[in-house]
């Protein structure tokens, strides 16, 4: 019938050997595929590398990173110490509050003595002890100072004494300057001998608590 012939003589031989369409036929369609892919090849053949490009890449540069300080942290250990010595604080101050032995509480008002200086009003006297200028200790403070058996002892100026208490109503004393006082001390010197010595006597600037009636 005479097909066979044109069909292997046909369209299969026309290209003379050239394929646009990538085996899929010889349409439009394949040659327009065919020459996008021709000028997008082109295009990236056409694209250069600026200058430095690479080498810039690989070498970010000389300019240092910014330093990032770093916030102090607190060691462990110091911690640690820290706690150590406040616990110790208060282990030594609970150990203080209750530790053993008696606790000796002092009596309200002034001590038990009080140190008084004796004091001679006549100059000539403040120095040496003579006789002529030795002071009286009395043994009643009510009784006249002067009296024979109304001696408990001698003093000179100078001298400290141990004041034990006073009494404000005893017989009043003048001495040279004309000073007076009813003040009597009862008091006891440092090679211990116990009497009374008048306020005119001394010039005695601390507190002494009052005799009590024992005392008297």
């Amino acid at each position: 019938m005479g097909v066979g012939p044109r069909y292997d003589g046909g369209a299969g031989s026309a290209g003379g050997g050239r394929d646009f369409g990538g085996g899929r036929g010889g349409g439009p369609g394949d040659d327009a595929e065919a020459l996008l892919r021709a000028r997008l090849r082109l295009a990236d053949e056409q694209i250069e590398t600026p200058p430095g490009l690479w080498g810039r890449i690989r070498d970010p540069g000389a300019a240092p990173a910014p330093a990032v300080a770093a916030l102090p942290r607190r060691r462990p250990y110091a911690v640690a110490l820290v706690v150590a010595a406040a616990v110790a604080a208060v282990v030594l101050g609970v150990w203080w509050l209750v530790r053993p032995g008696p606790v000796a509480l002092r009596p309200a008002g002034p001590p038990a003595t009080v140190k008084v200086t004796v004091y001679n009003s006549e100059r000539a006297c403040r120095t040496g002890r003579s006789l002529e200028c030795a002071l009286r200790l009395a043994r009643d403070p009510r009784a006249e100072y002067a009296a024979r058996g109304n001696a408990a002892g001698r003093v000179w100026h100078g001298d400290g004494l141990a004041a034990h208490c006073v009494v404000t109503d005893g017989r009043m004393v003048r001495d040279e300057e004309g000073v007076t006082s009813t003040r009597w001390y009862l008091v006891t010197t440092g090679q211990g001998v116990r009497g009374w010595l008048p306020g005119v006597r001394t010039r005695n600037t601390r507190e002494v608590r009052e005799c009590p009636e024992g005392e008297r």
